[in-house]
């Protein structure tokens, strides 16, 4: 650990002594956890941007605000049968436009209620590009996965200090503004906080800064005292068993989770083994990203395996747009500007709402239609 980082680190546990919110309600007991998980259907859906957004801030900000197409689009995932949406939240806007966010979101949710969608909201992100900017963003880089996707807050913004009060006012804020709406699902809180996201130079350091700042996101998170689950989900690791060699970002983001979330774009033998072991937490399992085509994961392969465990699933991609994720990783190494690709990576539709292929959305339709299931002992 370079000097640099030492002293990042020393000045976030002083900032975290100072800032820690009076009084937090407490992690869910696994029991709070299971009786939540009881009281919903099977949770199915996609990790959601409109088509006509490239990346969170230009989905939510006032100038491209799209509620036209988010509600047809919504009515697309309503008719297979999804009843959740995992969506994306820039914190750059609290700051600018507190109560024109807050209208928006409210908005957004009058929206997913009249399909019968209730979303997971993520407030932070180490993914893709560390300079968000407000404003008009840059058109989509022709042939390139999810090109201009944001983190938030970004890594000036981590680096800064500073600016922590800003974040606390942003978690506090929106989670307070709707802790008791039951239009939404939950709060996940950082989306694959220690991903290096290296398609980005310069980002050294970032890890313990990201991991300092969410133990503090969870204590205010928890001090909006919301009525839905808080949580983060581990993403990248072989083992998450109980009593396995876990990171530390690992063992704060399970260890503080009222639910337990997870990644996986693996084959279905790979799928099937993280979820017995996450299952041993004894708190309900959501796997809130999965299905890369090319990689090995697909609906047919891991759908009824998460039916069958009732583990919620929400896929990654919903209708092709300007995030191009219907494109594999590798277009970041060898765009796809000639040809496309044989298979679509992510994507449940096609722009004019047709399906990528009827017989997934038939698969969705059907499983998200039938009773739950428990798999015995599980």
């Amino acid at each position: 650990m370079n000097r640099l980082t030492m002293l990042l680190l020393g000045a976030a546990a002083t900032f975290a002594l100072a800032s820690a919110p009076a009084e937090a309600r407490e992690r869910w007991s696994p029991q709070q956890a299971n009786a939540w998980y009881a009281q919903q259907a099977w949770l199915v859906g996609s990790n959601y941007t409109p088509a006509s957004a490239i990346n969170q801030l230009e989905m939510w900000q006032e100038a491209t605000w799209d509620p036209k197409r988010i509600d047809y689009e919504l009515g697309l995932a309503q008719g297979i049968g999804m009843n959740t949406m995992r969506v994306f939240m820039p914190d750059q806007l609290w700051e600018q436009d507190p109560e024109g966010f807050k209208r928006r979101i409210d908005a957004f949710l009058t929206i997913a209620a009249r399909h019968k969608i209730r979303p997971l909201f993520v407030l932070f992100d180490s993914c893709w590009d560390p300079n968000p900017v407000l404003g008009p963003q840059h058109p989509p880089i022709p042939g390139v996965h999810n090109s201009g996707w944001v983190q938030s807050p970004g890594l000036p913004g981590l680096r800064d200090m500073a600016r922590y009060p800003k974040y606390r006012a942003y978690v506090t804020g929106v989670i307070g503004a709707f802790a008791k709406d039951d239009r939404i699902l939950g709060w996940d809180l950082w989306n694959e906080p220690d991903n290096p996201a290296d398609q980005y130079k310069g980002q050294d350091g970032k890890e313990p800064l990201v991991r300092g700042l969410l133990t503090q996101v969870f204590d205010w998170a928890r001090a909006a005292n919301p009525v839905q689950p808080v949580t983060s989900g581990v993403w990248w690791h072989d083992d998450w068993s109980p009593g396995a060699k876990l990171t530390g970002m690992e063992k704060l983001q399970l260890g503080q989770s009222d639910i337990i979330t997870f990644h996986d774009y693996g084959w279905p033998e790979q799928f099937e083994g993280r979820v017995k072991q996450l299952k041993l937490y004894g708190r309900p399992v959501l796997c809130t990203e999965f299905m890369a085509r090319g990689n090995g994961s697909t609906f047919d392969g891991s759908l009824p395996i998460g039916k069958r465990y009732n583990v919620a699933m929400l896929n990654w991609g919903f209708v092709d747009g300007k995030t191009q994720t219907r494109l594999p990783w590798d277009s970041w190494k060898k765009p796809y500007t000639m040809d496309e690709p044989t298979l679509w990576f992510h994507e449940v539709f096609r722009a004019d709402g047709t399906p990528y292929r009827p017989a997934e959305t038939a698969l969705i339709r059907r499983l998200a239609a039938a009773p739950k299931m428990v798999v015995p002992g599980q």
